[in-house]
Protein backbone atom coordinates (compact mmCIF):
# COMPACT_ATOMS: atom_id res chain seq x y z
CA UNK A 1 0.00 0.00 0.00
CA UNK A 2 0.87 3.47 -0.90
CA UNK A 3 0.06 7.06 1.21
CA UNK A 4 1.17 10.18 1.13
CA UNK A 5 2.40 12.65 3.83
CA UNK A 6 2.95 16.53 3.42
CA UNK A 7 6.73 17.50 4.33
CA UNK A 8 6.41 21.68 4.68
CA UNK A 9 4.33 22.84 1.66
CA UNK A 10 5.59 19.78 -0.66
CA UNK A 11 3.47 16.37 -1.14
CA UNK A 12 5.75 13.59 -0.46
CA UNK A 13 4.74 10.33 -1.83
CA UNK A 14 5.65 7.55 1.00
CA UNK A 15 6.17 3.44 0.05
CA UNK A 16 5.46 2.14 3.87
CA UNK A 17 2.41 0.10 5.20
CA UNK A 18 0.33 2.24 7.26
CA UNK A 19 1.27 1.39 10.73
CA UNK A 20 4.75 0.42 9.94
CA UNK A 21 7.73 1.10 12.71
CA UNK A 22 9.46 2.90 9.75
CA UNK A 23 7.29 6.09 10.27
CA UNK A 24 7.96 5.90 13.92
CA UNK A 25 11.87 5.55 13.41
CA UNK A 26 11.71 8.53 10.82
CA UNK A 27 9.60 10.43 12.91
CA UNK A 28 11.87 10.04 16.24
CA UNK A 29 15.21 10.80 13.97
CA UNK A 30 14.04 14.02 12.42
CA UNK A 31 13.09 15.22 15.95
CA UNK A 32 17.27 14.45 17.47
CA UNK A 33 18.20 16.52 14.40
CA UNK A 34 16.20 19.33 15.39
CA UNK A 35 17.20 18.89 18.82
CA UNK A 36 20.71 18.89 17.94
CA UNK A 37 20.62 21.86 15.37
CA UNK A 38 22.23 19.90 12.69
CA UNK A 39 22.52 21.66 9.26
CA UNK A 40 21.31 19.42 6.50
CA UNK A 41 23.58 20.64 4.75
CA UNK A 42 26.36 19.23 6.89
CA UNK A 43 24.36 15.66 7.19
CA UNK A 44 24.85 12.70 5.06
CA UNK A 45 22.80 9.56 5.21
CA UNK A 46 22.95 6.64 3.17
CA UNK A 47 21.08 3.58 3.00
CA UNK A 48 20.97 0.81 0.96
CA UNK A 49 18.05 -1.73 -0.40
CA UNK A 50 15.06 -2.12 1.49
CA UNK A 51 11.98 -0.34 2.77
CA UNK A 52 14.07 0.85 5.73
CA UNK A 53 16.59 1.96 3.02
CA UNK A 54 14.05 4.52 1.85
CA UNK A 55 13.93 6.46 4.77
CA UNK A 56 16.45 9.09 3.77
CA UNK A 57 14.20 9.84 0.77
CA UNK A 58 11.91 11.44 3.21
CA UNK A 59 14.25 14.06 4.97
CA UNK A 60 15.80 17.36 3.74
CA UNK A 61 19.23 16.17 3.50
CA UNK A 62 22.12 14.83 1.55
CA UNK A 63 21.50 11.42 0.72
CA UNK A 64 23.52 7.91 -0.84
CA UNK A 65 21.25 5.46 -1.66
CA UNK A 66 22.86 2.88 -2.68
CA UNK A 67 23.50 -0.99 -3.83
CA UNK A 68 21.59 -3.56 -1.52
CA UNK A 69 24.06 -4.13 1.67
CA UNK A 70 26.96 -1.38 0.81
CA UNK A 71 25.53 1.77 3.00
CA UNK A 72 28.63 1.00 5.59
CA UNK A 73 31.50 1.18 2.39
CA UNK A 74 29.78 4.72 1.32
CA UNK A 75 29.26 6.31 4.34
CA UNK A 76 33.06 5.30 5.17
CA UNK A 77 33.87 6.93 2.18
CA UNK A 78 32.04 10.17 2.62
CA UNK A 79 33.20 10.63 5.84
CA UNK A 80 36.74 10.04 4.95
CA UNK A 81 36.27 12.64 2.23
CA UNK A 82 34.95 15.14 4.38
CA UNK A 83 35.26 14.87 8.38
CA UNK A 84 33.57 17.53 9.17
CA UNK A 85 30.06 15.70 8.04
CA UNK A 86 27.61 14.02 10.55
CA UNK A 87 27.31 10.48 8.59
CA UNK A 88 24.32 8.13 9.29
CA UNK A 89 24.62 4.80 7.87
CA UNK A 90 20.63 3.30 8.06
CA UNK A 91 18.82 0.03 6.57
CA UNK A 92 16.99 -2.34 7.83
CA UNK A 93 18.33 -5.73 9.45
CA UNK A 94 18.25 -7.87 5.88
CA UNK A 95 20.44 -5.07 4.68
CA UNK A 96 23.15 -4.55 6.85
CA UNK A 97 23.36 -8.03 8.88
CA UNK A 98 22.64 -10.11 5.57
CA UNK A 99 24.02 -8.82 2.41
CA UNK A 100 25.97 -5.98 4.22
CA UNK A 101 26.93 -8.54 7.01
CA UNK A 102 31.00 -8.48 6.30
CA UNK A 103 30.97 -4.71 5.99
CA UNK A 104 29.19 -4.27 9.37
CA UNK A 105 32.00 -6.56 10.85
CA UNK A 106 34.72 -4.64 9.04
CA UNK A 107 33.47 -1.23 9.54
CA UNK A 108 33.65 -1.69 13.31
CA UNK A 109 36.96 -2.89 13.00
CA UNK A 110 37.81 0.53 11.03
CA UNK A 111 36.44 2.79 13.51
CA UNK A 112 35.12 5.52 11.44
CA UNK A 113 33.03 8.39 12.93
CA UNK A 114 29.62 7.39 11.89
CA UNK A 115 26.52 6.36 13.41
CA UNK A 116 24.33 3.29 12.22
CA UNK A 117 21.06 2.93 12.68
CA UNK A 118 19.53 -0.43 11.51
CA UNK A 119 15.91 -0.93 11.55
CA UNK A 120 15.35 -4.15 12.82
CA UNK A 121 11.64 -5.65 12.20
CA UNK A 122 13.39 -9.39 11.62
CA UNK A 123 11.64 -9.88 8.37
CA UNK A 124 12.55 -9.15 4.84
CA UNK A 125 9.90 -6.67 3.99
CA UNK A 126 10.32 -5.23 0.51
CA UNK A 127 10.74 -8.51 -0.71
CA UNK A 128 7.12 -10.10 1.03
CA UNK A 129 8.30 -11.60 3.52
CA UNK A 130 11.51 -14.32 3.76
CA UNK A 131 13.29 -14.52 6.85
CA UNK A 132 15.74 -12.32 7.56
CA UNK A 133 19.14 -12.78 9.64
CA UNK A 134 17.18 -11.67 12.60
CA UNK A 135 14.24 -13.86 12.23
CA UNK A 136 13.66 -16.09 15.31
CA UNK A 137 14.24 -20.17 15.34
CA UNK A 138 10.65 -21.09 13.90
CA UNK A 139 9.38 -18.27 12.33
CA UNK A 140 7.43 -19.59 9.53
CA UNK A 141 7.32 -17.81 6.21
CA UNK A 142 6.21 -18.71 2.31
CA UNK A 143 9.94 -19.86 1.84
CA UNK A 144 10.47 -21.15 5.62
CA UNK A 145 7.43 -22.84 5.17
CA UNK A 146 8.61 -25.02 8.57
CA UNK A 147 9.55 -22.54 10.27
CA UNK A 148 13.53 -20.58 10.60
CA UNK A 149 16.18 -23.65 11.31
CA UNK A 150 19.13 -20.97 11.93
CA UNK A 151 20.30 -19.29 15.02
CA UNK A 152 20.02 -16.12 14.45
CA UNK A 153 22.22 -13.15 13.77
CA UNK A 154 23.23 -10.96 16.78
CA UNK A 155 24.76 -7.97 15.83
CA UNK A 156 25.15 -6.33 19.46
CA UNK A 157 27.14 -9.28 21.22
CA UNK A 158 29.56 -9.19 17.54
CA UNK A 159 30.15 -5.66 18.42
CA UNK A 160 30.84 -5.76 21.63
CA UNK A 161 32.80 -8.88 20.76
CA UNK A 162 34.95 -6.45 18.34
CA UNK A 163 34.91 -3.65 20.72
CA UNK A 164 32.93 -1.36 19.25
CA UNK A 165 33.16 2.23 20.81
CA UNK A 166 28.77 2.49 21.38
CA UNK A 167 26.53 -0.16 21.16
CA UNK A 168 22.95 0.10 22.05
CA UNK A 169 19.29 -0.82 21.24
CA UNK A 170 16.06 1.04 21.22
CA UNK A 171 12.36 -0.21 20.52
CA UNK A 172 10.77 2.74 18.14
CA UNK A 173 7.01 2.41 20.25
CA UNK A 174 9.02 3.67 23.41
CA UNK A 175 9.72 7.26 21.88
CA UNK A 176 11.33 8.62 25.11
CA UNK A 177 13.64 5.85 25.70
CA UNK A 178 14.63 5.44 22.01
CA UNK A 179 15.29 9.20 21.37
CA UNK A 180 17.61 9.33 24.38
CA UNK A 181 19.30 6.36 22.26
CA UNK A 182 19.09 8.47 19.10
CA UNK A 183 20.58 11.76 20.92
CA UNK A 184 23.29 9.52 22.67
CA UNK A 185 24.59 7.64 19.57
CA UNK A 186 24.77 10.95 17.40
CA UNK A 187 27.24 12.93 20.05
CA UNK A 188 29.25 10.05 20.72
CA UNK A 189 32.61 9.52 18.60
CA UNK A 190 33.09 6.64 16.65
CA UNK A 191 31.43 3.90 15.33
CA UNK A 192 27.97 4.10 16.82
CA UNK A 193 25.33 1.08 16.39
CA UNK A 194 21.98 1.42 17.55
CA UNK A 195 19.56 -1.48 16.17
CA UNK A 196 16.35 -0.42 16.21
CA UNK A 197 13.51 -2.97 17.27
CA UNK A 198 10.51 -1.97 14.90
CA UNK A 199 7.61 -4.28 13.43
CA UNK A 200 6.35 -5.42 10.27
CA UNK A 201 2.94 -4.95 10.24
CA UNK A 202 2.46 -6.33 6.78
CA UNK A 203 4.91 -9.72 6.68
CA UNK A 204 5.52 -10.51 10.19
CA UNK A 205 2.60 -11.29 12.28
CA UNK A 206 4.68 -12.52 15.60
CA UNK A 207 7.02 -9.65 17.03
CA UNK A 208 4.59 -7.09 16.83
CA UNK A 209 4.48 -3.57 18.87
CA UNK A 210 2.41 -5.51 21.57
CA UNK A 211 5.55 -8.09 21.37
CA UNK A 212 8.17 -6.21 21.38
CA UNK A 213 6.53 -4.25 24.65
CA UNK A 214 6.32 -7.41 26.35
CA UNK A 215 9.46 -8.83 25.35
CA UNK A 216 11.80 -5.83 26.10
CA UNK A 217 13.24 -3.84 29.24
CA UNK A 218 14.94 -1.10 30.11
CA UNK A 219 18.61 -1.98 31.69
CA UNK A 220 18.57 -1.24 35.00
CA UNK A 221 19.35 1.87 36.68
CA UNK A 222 23.02 2.10 37.69
CA UNK A 223 24.41 -0.43 34.80
CA UNK A 224 27.77 0.32 33.69
CA UNK A 225 27.85 0.55 29.95
CA UNK A 226 31.70 0.91 29.99
CA UNK A 227 31.87 -3.04 31.79
CA UNK A 228 32.30 -5.27 28.97
CA UNK A 229 31.63 -8.68 30.36
CA UNK A 230 28.56 -7.21 31.60
CA UNK A 231 27.60 -5.82 27.82
CA UNK A 232 28.43 -8.65 26.68
CA UNK A 233 26.08 -10.77 29.01
CA UNK A 234 23.00 -8.35 28.14
CA UNK A 235 23.79 -8.83 24.64
CA UNK A 236 23.18 -12.16 24.54
CA UNK A 237 20.20 -12.37 26.71
CA UNK A 238 17.22 -13.39 24.41
CA UNK A 239 13.81 -13.11 26.41
CA UNK A 240 13.03 -10.38 27.75
CA UNK A 241 15.45 -8.08 25.34
CA UNK A 242 17.27 -5.54 26.97
CA UNK A 243 17.07 -1.57 24.98
CA UNK A 244 19.00 1.19 26.33
CA UNK A 245 22.80 1.88 25.74
CA UNK A 246 24.37 -1.50 26.45
CA UNK A 247 27.85 -1.04 25.82
CA UNK A 248 30.38 2.72 25.52
CA UNK A 249 33.91 1.08 24.89
CA UNK A 250 37.66 2.39 25.22
CA UNK A 251 38.09 5.72 23.26
CA UNK A 252 40.37 5.29 20.28
CA UNK A 253 41.53 6.07 17.05
CA UNK A 254 38.58 6.67 14.48
CA UNK A 255 39.75 5.98 10.80
CA UNK A 256 40.06 9.18 9.68
CA UNK A 257 42.38 9.76 12.67
CA UNK A 258 44.74 6.73 11.66
CA UNK A 259 45.10 8.02 8.06
CA UNK A 260 46.06 11.43 9.07
CA UNK A 261 42.82 13.17 7.90
CA UNK A 262 41.21 14.66 10.70
CA UNK A 263 44.16 17.72 11.41
CA UNK A 264 41.18 19.94 10.15
CA UNK A 265 38.18 18.45 10.21
CA UNK A 266 35.81 20.99 8.81
CA UNK A 267 38.06 21.22 5.86
CA UNK A 268 37.27 18.59 2.94
CA UNK A 269 40.14 16.50 0.82
CA UNK A 270 39.39 18.26 -2.00
CA UNK A 271 40.83 21.43 -0.25
CA UNK A 272 43.53 20.20 1.41
CA UNK A 273 46.00 20.09 -1.56
CA UNK A 274 48.50 17.68 -2.90
CA UNK A 275 49.33 15.87 0.04
CA UNK A 276 45.78 14.46 0.35
CA UNK A 277 45.23 13.67 -3.22
CA UNK A 278 46.54 9.82 -3.04
CA UNK A 279 44.46 9.24 0.19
Amino acid sequence: MRQERFEGNEKVEVAWCPGCGNFKILGLLKKVLRELDLSPGKLVITSGIGQAAKMPHYLRTNVFNGLHGRALPAATGIKLANPGLTVIAESGDGCMYGEGGNHFVHAIRRNPDITVLVHNNMVYGLTKGQASPTSSIGFVTPIQTKGVAAEPFNPLAVAVALDAPFVARAFCGDEQGCLKVLRAALLHRGFSLVDILQPCVSYNKVNTYEWFEKHSYHVEKGYDPKDRVSAFAKTIEKDPLPVGVLYVGRRRETLEESCGIYLKRTTPLYRRGPRFAAL
